[in-house]
């Protein structure tokens, strides 16, 4: 019983990581109601982007509501940052 639950949980897994392209990946931002966004890990080395994790860090801790890291700002502004990083 307890293997067919592990073999379950795998495969979805496996569904939701198909889901992110290799070089990027998922996050959850909203301030009420949360959207996923698929991003390019380049980002994680951007300083305006490193605050957000700190930010993140500080709110959720490492405990994640939506499952997977969660950006606690709005979504507007968190489509300014990554437009500008785009960019650059």
């Amino acid at each position: 019983m307890a293997i067919q639950k592990i073999r379950r949980r795998s495969l979805s897994s496996e569904k939701r990581s198909a889901e992110v392209p290799k070089g990027h990946f998922a996050v959850y931002v909203g301030e009420s109601e949360k959207k996923r966004f698929v991003i390019p890990l380049s980002y994680l080395n951007n300083p305006s982007f490193q605050e957000l994790l700190w930010q993140a860090e500080e709110e959720f801790g490492f405990h994640h509501p939506m499952g997977g890291l969660t950006i606690p700002c709005s979504e507007e502004l968190f489509i300014d940052l990554t437009s500008h990083l785009s960019r650059s």
